[in-house]
């Protein structure tokens, strides 16, 4: 959709003079500066119900009730919120403004403070509807990292960020890809939007397009969603846990791909200091994996994360091409232990990209980025070609100039092989299914889980038998 680019003023006015749109505004913590932006263009009283500030946490509790975890800026905090405001707006105003679409804009932020030991992010929710007659209403739901280095700047990106949303809900529900590219006007630079949730009768749209989008359109390096395809943040769930990343194409999921997966894990978890209860499992999708050439094949895409939510993981989006940003993330949330399994080939790739590009001094800070002390590498062996051999972490052939601190990294624990590899399937690779799927093949079904064979005939994914010839949110 082409739209013209407005200010932020701009968009509260013409929100305020839309005589069909009324709501309450409901701030707490550091963000206080959604419902300025309405007043101080004018019109407001055609606009704004209510705002409403409890900034002190007993009185906050006394509307919204205690929240279990003493965390104010969270997820439920959020909900609560927007579920207590907008009822009450329903009870209190429906038979008074039959016409009105009401909304209920709400955030819990806490901006950096002056010993910088907090960054600064918060939760934003809408609850609109679109049309009154249908007694319906659709939630729009966002998590922000503010990004600028001074507490008031950080308030100030919260206000146009909250009109942002407000204006896209109401003038680009017809296209929620424009929607999640308009909450970025006026912000590039100042705050990054990792998680994203739009549901409602009026948005029949698959949220992990949304999780794509933040990514593709520069919200965001990183975002991620549960097995049921809902976004969700780090923060509400892998906070001081100890967590498994495997990265991969997964185009299609494979009988090596799947015990990868498990036998990294179960090592994973059966390492030292490790409770079981407290890890977790994340498998990552990369954008440039995702892309064919220069486009972005959304289909196939769909096609992966809906095979990976079936097999019940939780997947990572992300633009990080090195693993160093992808911990650095995760040591945000004290993450540790971190482990990442690796393919033995991945893992020579990955040596010998960084011995060759950092022979001026700097290797070992190279190396350094991914193997920290809390960091350790699971090698999934492959088949030496030409040999009935394995190629496995201890007989890789690294380059002369790495060896020694190879080998160092290997006698330290840091690099580890996975010793309850399934080898008799080695010989599986994912190019090979995906063209047996898409030319019609037989036999590819017995290199897959069956739960993936299953679902790729029966939603016609990767091609089969024929893709389907048009594509809809």
């Amino acid at each position: 959709m082409a739209r013209q680019l407005l200010e932020t003023d701009q968009k509260a006015l013409e929100i305020n003079l839309n005589p069909h749109i009324y709501g309450t505004f409901a701030e707490i913590g550091a963000g206080q500066e959604v419902a300025r932006y309405f007043f101080q263009v004018g019109a407001a009283a055609g606009t704004i119900a209510k705002t409403m500030s409890a900034y002190d946490k007993v009185y906050s509790d006394q509307i919204y009730g205690v929240e279990p975890t003493g965390r104010y800026v969270c997820e439920s905090r959020i909900h609560k919120m927007v579920d207590h405001e907008y009822n009450l707006m329903v009870e209190r105003l429906r038979h008074d403004r039959p016409d009105s679409t009401f909304f209920v804009f709400a955030d819990t932020v806490a901006a950096i403070n002056y010993s910088r030991t907090i960054r600064g992010n918060g939760w934003l929710g809408l609850r609109f509807q679109l049309d009154p007659a249908a007694g319906t209403h659709n939630d729009l739901l966002l998590h922000v990292r503010m990004l600028d280095n001074d507490n008031q700047l950080q308030q100030q990106a919260i206000g146009i960020l909250g009109v942002n949303m407000i204006y896209g809900a109401f003038n680009y529900h017809e296209d929620p890809e424009t929607l999640v590219q308009s909450l970025l006007d006026g912000l590039k630079g100042r705050v990054a939007i990792d998680m994203i949730v739009l549901e409602g009768p009026e948005f029949p749209v698959d949220n992990r397009l949304l999780s794509l989008w933040l990514v593709k359109h520069g919200l965001t390096d990183i975002t991620m969603f549960n097995p049921a395809g809902r976004s969700i943040h780090a923060s509400e769930f892998l906070y001081r846990k100890a967590v498994m990343v495997v990265r991969g194409s997964f185009r299609p999921i494979t009988l090596v791909n799947e015990d990868m997966i498990r036998a990294g894990y179960k090592q994973f978890r059966e390492g030292e200091h490790i409770d079981p209860a407290k890890s977790f499992l994340l498998t990552e999708l990369t954008l440039d994996n995702l892309q064919e050439s220069t486009e972005l094949n959304v289909r196939d895409y769909l096609h992966r994360a809906r095979l990976l939510n079936a097999m019940g993981h939780t997947v990572i989006i992300s633009n990080y091409h090195r693993y160093g940003d992808l911990i650095d993330y995760l040591n945000n949330y004290k993450v540790s232990p971190v482990g990442i399994v690796l393919g033995v080939n991945e893992l020579l790739q990955l040596i010998s990209e960084k011995f060759n590009h950092n022979q001026d001094g700097r290797l070992l800070a190279s190396f350094g980025e991914i193997f920290t002390r809390n960091v350790k590498i699971y090698v999934y062996p492959a088949q030496q070609e030409g040999s009935a051999d394995l190629m496995t972490a201890q007989n890789v052939p690294i380059p002369e100039g790495v060896k020694f601190l190879y080998k160092h990294l290997l006698d330290s624990g840091q690099i580890v092989d996975i010793t309850d590899a399934h080898t008799a399937n080695l010989s599986i690779y994912s190019r090979d299914v995906l063209h047996a799927i898409e030319s019609g093949d037989e036999g590819w079904e017995k290199q897959v889980p069956e739960k993936v064979a299953r679902l790729i005939k029966d939603e016609n994914l990767f091609g089969f038998p024929a893709e389907k010839l048009s594509f809809e949110y």
